[in-house]
């Protein structure tokens, strides 16, 4: 049985909505583990959200971009959300981040940020 290319392969995933959830999808398709970090504090990714729902809070938008992965519930503002982070890095391949603006710098996902806490790997 042939395995796909990126078995074996974990990245975190801090992204939602549309751009970021779509690449990771991409990535789970060829058999990467994707763990997707969702902010509890927002209710998780916004693509949740997003009209027609199938039961309760279940999008077919979010579940279309997320199928494969796994996902945790992490408050990147406070230590104890960062302390899980940073165990999930040093165990990951690699980091996947879109999030805006200056929350890469305030949530402590710049690459100087992240590779404090892994020794090899990539920051995408």
């Amino acid at each position: 049985m042939t395995r796909p290319p990126l078995d074996g392969l974990r990245i975190l995933a801090v992204s939602q909505f549309g751009a970021g959830p779509f690449g990771t999808q991409m990535l789970a398709d060829l058999g990467a583990d994707i763990i997707k970090i969702e902010d509890p504090g927002v209710g998780g990714d916004s693509a949740r959200y997003v009209p027609p729902f199938q039961g309760e809070g279940d999008s077919p938008y979010f579940q279309s971009f997320n199928r494969g992965k796994r996902s945790v519930s992490l408050n990147l503002r406070h230590p104890d959300g960062q302390g899980v982070f940073h165990d999930l890095v040093r165990v990951s391949d690699a980091v996947f981040n879109n999030a805006r603006g200056d929350l890469p710098d305030k949530l402590g996902l710049t690459y100087d940020e992240i590779i404090e806490h892994k020794v090899t790997g990539a920051v995408l």
